[in-house]
């Protein structure tokens, strides 16, 4: 039940970030109106949906959970900052909800990605790896 619950905890994170890539593809104004409006250049648009989306699809495949999911925590917990506006309690909620984000990101940086994984390393994984045979070697 543990590795069930490891899986999906690494795959509803995942969904966070693949819907933030999503969403700054369809809309890139919005993400960039908000960047503008804090003296950031536009273009930061991209380099962020394109890292979104790279480690959305390491955390679903499994490859180099832990690196990423550290890496994830580190852009969750620098990312609040934008959102640190004690007048607003919507912008207050997306800074609480990115520190909560940040902890299970620390989680999987901390414990790895599970027995269940595709293309990744685990100790126990099962699925396809990179020898082949449904295990990494260790």
């Amino acid at each position: 039940m543990s590795e069930i619950a490891v899986l999906a905890g690494r795959l509803l994170i995942a969904m966070l970030f693949a819907a933030g890539a999503v969403q700054k593809a369809i809309d890139p104004d919005a993400a960039g109106a908000l960047l503008s409006g804090l003296g950031l250049p536009y273009l930061l648009v991209w380099p962020a949906l394109i890292y979104d989306a790279v480690a959305a699809i390491a955390l679903i495949l499994g490859i180099a959970v832990r690196p990423v999911a550290a890496s994830l925590a580190a852009y969750c917990m620098f990312t609040s900052i934008f959102h640190f506006i004690p007048d607003d309690p919507w912008q207050m909620s997306i800074f609480v909800k990115n520190w909560a984000i940040a902890g299970g990101c620390l989680v999987l940086a901390a414990h790895g990605p599970g027995r269940y994984v595709f293309f990744g390393t685990s100790a126990n994984a099962v699925g396809l790896s990179r020898n082949g045979t449904g295990k990494d070697q260790v």
